[in-house]
């Protein structure tokens, strides 16, 4: 039998599988939590970061977009807009009470009629090859386990002209910045998440795993080795966020 691969868990080397289990425990923990905790953690800029994602992404009405590690929907209500009542926003998410989140804000948003809801794991997407004109992942994909194997399940879903984007947190290009990153990031971060979702571990779990994530040039190399042409990233923010792009030919 094969020996279990290692992987990391933050800054914790674990068993892959175990990876997956303790994965979906934080975000089980953080889930009722997690829109608030995304405010006070970007003082709101992740919903300017996820519309610019949106409008680069320029899906177009009738389009049959998927949506991975959707959680608690916000690009998927923008994207089921762009589609339109013609078009079909699928949101995806391993963890089940994000999902519920998602769901229970896009009822509410009015937002039902063209989108449709899936649990499943984005390692090993649950359709047929070449189902998706897009393909949308935001600050999911240093949680997966597997990376490269969800890569090329974003590739295999996709239509021939197809494109996969990927926002995610990133490598900082200031050192200065990068400083205050770290301070923010390792001593106010863990504290806020203590205090308002009462779970310091989790968010520090977090932060660790923005900095175990691939840089931005590791990244786009691991989208080509996937299959993808003609990669490419935009850093926002100075890099402390960018969002990957790239096309099945």
């Amino acid at each position: 039998m094969d020996e279990p691969r290692e992987t990391h868990f933050g800054f914790q080397r674990v068993n892959e599988d175990e990876k997956t289990t303790r994965v979906r425990g934080v975000f089980d923990s953080v889930a009722t939590r997690y829109d608030v905790m995304n405010d006070l953690m970007s003082m709101g800029l992740h919903r300017i970061w996820k519309r610019v994602a949106v409008f680069l992404v320029a899906a177009r009405p009738g389009d049959r977009v998927l949506d991975l590690a959707g959680g608690s929907g916000d690009l998927t209500r923008l994207l089921a807009r762009d589609v339109g009542p013609g078009g079909e926003v699928v949101i995806l998410d391993i963890n089940r009470s994000m999902l519920e989140v998602g769901r229970d804000k896009l009822i509410d948003a009015g937002c039902i009629d063209n989108v449709r809801f899936v649990q499943a794991d984005a390692e090993a997407l649950p359709f047929p090859s070449r189902s998706f004109e897009l393909v949308t992942m935001a600050f999911g994909l240093r949680n997966v386990t597997r990376k490269e194997r969800a890569l090329a399940e974003m590739h295999r879903v996709l239509k021939p002209g197809g494109t996969a984007h990927v926002l995610e947190f990133s490598q900082v290009s200031s050192p200065l910045l990068s400083k205050l990153y770290d301070l923010y990031s390792f001593r106010l971060l863990p504290k806020i998440g203590a205090f308002v979702a009462k779970d310091e571990p989790s968010y520090r779990y977090l932060a660790e795993s923005i900095r175990m994530h691939p840089g931005q040039e590791a990244l786009a190399d691991m989208m080509r080795e996937a299959g993808f042409e003609r990669c490419r990233y935009l850093n926002l923010m100075g890099g402390i966020v960018a969002l990957h792009s790239g096309m099945r030919l």
